[in-house]
């Protein structure tokens, strides 16, 4: 009995100390969003630099965001998540059952982590998405960045150029959090768009912790 006892004990000690590990993050910092706390939901065991967000099999069209992160002095940013998720090329954001009830939901399935090289670059192979259906909302990536150990916080979207939605009164509501997210879209050789977005670590981000 004295052993039964010591082995639930034991057992429950580990649950409680995964419980507490999962429940661990990095602070959000520069004011509420929308699933602020989603980055934490379902990240994998390992993180690549360059990694995929919408499976090959994903209609749509073809697209590479790429880019680097740099600190405020200009620096390669090594080991930083940038946590990406958008809707599907008909605009809207495919459920993804695994998080009913929870932040993670409402981003959809097609979502997923990149941790920036030695050089600091990251670089995520995806579509296009879609603007949200009866709207004028233009086309666009939520970006999210992670400081590994010191806080995490949502930067401005990639948003493109050559959107037809993409009016002044969308221009003006830019904040420039991370540094600009307005992107060229260039079409390569094999029909894939390609965008570079470049991040500023802590750039206008309100709040966030001095060095």
């Amino acid at each position: 009995m004295q052993k039964w006892v010591a082995g639930m004990a034991v057992g429950l000690g580990l649950v409680l100390a995964a419980v507490v590990a999962q429940s661990r993050h990095e602070p959000i910092v520069g004011g509420p969003c929308e699933g602020c706390d989603a980055v934490f939901q379902g990240q994998p065991q390992e993180f690549g630099s360059s990694v995929r967000i919408a499976p090959a099999t994903e209609p749509g069209e073809p697209l590479v965001l790429e880019g680097v992160v740099r600190d405020s002095r200009g620096r390669p940013a090594p080991g930083i998540l940038v946590y990406a998720y958008h809707t599907d090329a008909t605009g809207v954001y495919p459920p993804d059952g695994r998080f009913r009830g929870r932040s993670a939901f409402h981003h959809g399935r097609l979502r997923a982590w990149a941790r920036t090289d030695a050089a600091g670059r990251y670089r995520f192979a995806t579509i296009r998405p879609g603007g949200y259906p009866g709207s004028d909302e233009p086309e666009h990536i939520h970006l999210h960045v992670i400081e590994p150990g010191r806080c995490t916080y949502y930067i401005d979207d990639v948003q493109f150029e050559d959107d037809a939605r993409l009016t002044a009164r969308h221009r003006q509501r830019l904040e420039g959090r991370g540094g600009s997210g307005l992107t060229s879209p260039q079409k390569d050789g094999t029909g894939t768009w390609r965008v570079t977005r470049d991040i500023v670590l802590g750039q206008s981000i309100p709040g966030y912790p001095a060095n």
